[in-house]
């Protein structure tokens, strides 16, 4: 499988480069397409519809092809995948009803493919990523191969969108559903923080609301442990310095921990909704602030993913939370330039809200400050 990666600035950029691509008679089937929510999505997928291309897009906030990352403008990664091989799937939920949309999806896709693989991204910040795992899980089973993005905005926080052809949603499900049998896809999900002190347990919560841990208001115990000062509502960088820095690790039975940052404060009790779901009696641990070793971690967890299962490659996809270059600013480009030259095939990647992936030695979570890449390759 030949695969190319460009990118552009403008819709016009973007149909200039694709047919440059396409001048020594490549002949792409398939685009990923990670694009700022200010890029005319529509324009684009238009273009690439055109040249009889189909369309997996998310919005970001922010996309690299290479270790310069980009933002308010489009990443692109044509493959020329056979179309039998692939199928995209875009279903809205507009009751919330996140696993039945995600689990008529998955019957669709069985019964086109023996062993579906999944690459997915979901619109609207307040989609639960869970229900939507766990929706795959009952009708492939559990060890069903998935990867994804809660797609971004630009950090406005407020629209975000996933697109194919001729459809672009708001609070949908995207869904490339890819032949297993005949495309090859490993990935990894790494986040590197380092944890704290000694487990904790979550005294009561509800969902995504931590009220209280070992009996103390969540943010209090956060303080505490952080050494933070100034914590205030009238303080704006308080839930970026609490996000980026100082995010819970949830412990899970199997597997790495995953990582659950707080975004919101509730100042009336000093409690915060984290990204995830943290169950009431669960065990989290505070992390130190990262450092180099943090993209140390995630770069030698993708040359093991090498060199244990999947020694070539014919393409890298890289979702990477948008709290991680928030905390690693410019140095983000090392972990991006390392990961790429474990393969150094066309890459594609972006900075999301959330990612999908199965945690290290565990199950399939929805992660936060953590990088997932996969790698495919035709078999």
């Amino acid at each position: 499988m030949k695969s190319k990666s460009l990118k552009g600035k403008s819709a016009k950029e973007i149909q200039d480069a694709v047919k440059q691509s396409l001048s020594d008679g490549f002949k792409p089937t398939l685009a990923l397409v990670f694009s700022s929510v200010s890029q005319n999505l529509e324009a684009i997928t238009k273009s690439l519809d055109e040249q009889n291309i189909t369309v997996f897009g998310i919005t970001t906030n922010g996309e690299f092809i290479d270790e310069e990352t980009e933002k308010g403008s489009v990443a692109i990664l044509l493959l020329d995948i056979n179309k039998d091989y692939f199928q995209i799937y875009l279903e809205e939920y507009p009751e919330k009803n996140y696993e039945e949309v995600a689990k008529k999806i998955a019957q669709k896709a069985k019964e086109k493919f023996k062993k579906p693989a999944f690459l997915m991204g979901t619109s609207n910040s307040e989609t639960d990523g869970e229900e939507i795992l766990r929706g795959f899980e009952k009708i492939i089973g559990n060890n069903v191969t998935a990867f994804g993005a809660s797609a971004g905005d630009d950090y406005r926080f407020a629209e975000t969108f996933v697109f194919s052809n001729g459809k672009v949603s708001k609070n949908g499900l995207l869904c490339l559903a890819i032949d297993e049998e005949k495309i090859a896809i490993k990935g990894i999900a790494t986040c590197g923080w380092n944890a704290a002190g000694t487990e904790k347990t979550v005294t009561k919560s509800k969902g995504n609301h931590v009220y209280t841990i070992d009996h103390i208001p969540a943010l209090d115990i956060t303080v505490k442990y952080g050494g933070l000062q100034n914590i205030t509502p009238e303080n704006k960088d308080v839930l970026m310095e609490l996000a980026a820095n100082f995010p819970l690790q949830l412990q899970r039975e199997n597997g790495d921990p995953v990582m659950r940052p707080a975004l919101v404060v509730d100042w009336t009790d000093n409690s915060f909704y984290t990204s995830g779901t943290v169950p009431q009696g669960s065990k989290v641990r505070f992390s130190l602030p990262p450092d180099w070793d943090v993209m140390d971690k995630v770069i030698k967890g993708v040359e093991k993913l090498k060199a244990e299962e999947m020694p070539e490659a014919d393409a890298l996809i890289v979702f990477s939370c948008a709290g991680r270059i928030l905390s690693f600013g410019p140095m983000m480009t090392d972990e991006i330039e390392g990961i790429k030259n474990v393969w150094n095939v066309p890459m594609i990647g972006m900075f999301s809200n959330a990612e999908l992936a199965r945690a290290t030695g565990g199950n399939l979570e929805m992660h936060n400050l953590t990088t997932c890449c996969v790698a495919i390759k035709e078999r």
